[in-house]
């Protein structure tokens, strides 16, 4: 006469999870899928800029350095950089990595801003 609820749970649960396990592994593949082009692939393309903005620095350019220092390049070695500070002519030498940005690389990005994602003017 009565039917024993855990029984008739345990057989809706069985078969609800057998259909639900393929789901839930293209559900955990679409978010690894969405983390991967929203989070760690503009991350690779920004590193990638920068390492190529410190592996074309050239004699002359402006230059940010992680601290906030500001200077003139006068000497680019394969992992250093010499800059020289204000009027005073205070030369500074830094790691590469050590150098945020560069005026012309700063005047780039401002460009590419302007221009838009598609390449027409704003």
């Amino acid at each position: 006469m009565f039917a024993n609820p855990f029984v008739l749970l345990d057989a809706a649960a069985g078969t609800s999870v057998a259909g639900g396990g393929s789901s839930m592994i293209i559900m955990i593949i679409v978010m690894f899928a969405i983390m991967y082009f929203l989070m760690i692939r503009p991350e690779q393309k920004k590193r990638k800029e920068t390492e190529t903005m410190r592996n074309t620095l050239a004699i002359g350019e402006e230059i940010v350095t992680i601290g906030g220092i500001t200077g003139k390049v006068v000497q680019v070695t394969d992992d250093t950089v010499t800059f020289e500070t204000g009027e005073d002519r205070v030369r500074i030498q830094v790691k590469k990595w050590g150098i945020s940005t560069t005026a012309k690389y700063e005047a780039a990005k401002e460009a590419q801003k302007k221009t838009g994602a598609f390449g027409a003017k704003k």
